[in-house]
C-alpha cells in the first residue's frame, strides 16, 4: 500500500510529512499483546511477524514482507488492547504513521480509504484460509500449500517460526521436510 501512496504524486505531496522512517533490529517488538496499537508500519525492507502467547507457547499468526502494511487491526481501529505481538524477524526498515494522522488521511482522501479497505478484506481472506486450513488439513498438506502459495516464507523464515505458523512442532516440520 505504501508504494501505491507514493505513486499517487498528487496526494503524496500532501501527506508525506505524516510518515516517519525507522530502522529496527532483529527481534524488536513493535507492539506487545495488551497494548493499544497507535501505529501502522509499512515495510520497506525486512520481515515482521504477528504472534501471540498461548499458555507460554509462541504461536505465529502471520508474516509480513516488503511493501506490506502491518498493525493489529482490531486494536488500531477500535482502540482496544492488542491480542498480538508484532516483532521483527530480520533487521528491517519501516515507514510508520500514527493513528491520528492516518485518520486524517482517510477522511481527506476517499481513494486511499478505498485502497486500505481492499487490504483489510485481503487480510480477512488470509485469516479465513489459515483458520480453515488448521481445521481441515493435515500438517503435510499445510506445508505443501505454504510452499506453493508463499515460497518466500520457506526461504526467509527460521524453521521454528514456520512450525509455529503451521501449528506443529519443529521436529514434525523437520520430518515433513525430510520426506520431500
Amino acid at each position: 500500500m505504501f508504494d501505491k501512496l507514493k505513486a499517487d504524486k498528487k496526494n503524496w505531496d500532501n501527506i508525506q510529512s505524516l510518515f516517519h522512517e525507522k530502522e529496527i533490529l532483529t527481534k524488536t517488538t513493535l507492539l506487545s499483546e495488551g497494548e493499544i496499537s497507535k501505529t501502522i508500519y509499512f515495510i520497506k525492507k525486512g520481515c515482521l511477524r504477528m504472534w501471540f502467547n498461548n499458555d507460554g507457547k509462541d504461536i505465529t499468526f502471520q508474516f509480513f514482507f516488503e511493501n506490506k502494511g502491518v498493525c493489529s487491526l482490531e486494536s488500531f481501529f477500535n482502540q482496544q488492547p492488542s491480542l498480538f505481538y508484532i516483532e521483527s524477524i530480520e533487521a528491517s526498515s519501516v515507514v510508520f504513521i500514527n493513528k491520528n494522522d492516518f485518520d486524517i488521511i482517510l477522511s481527506k482522501y476517499p481513494e486511499i480509504k478505498e485502497g486500505f479497505n481492499d487490504i483489510i478484506l485481503k487480510r480477512l481472506s488470509n485469516y479465513t484460509t489459515l483458520f480453515l486450513s488448521r481445521i481441515k488439513d493435515n500438517p503435510h498438506k499445510r506445508y505443501n500449500e505454504l510452499m506453493k502459495t508463499n515460497p518466500e516464507i520457506i526461504q526467509r523464515i527460521p524453521q521454528h517460526y514456520i512450525a509455529s505458523y503451521l501449528g506443529i512442532t519443529p521436529v514434525s516440520l523437520s520430518r515433513i521436510r525430510n520426506k520431500k
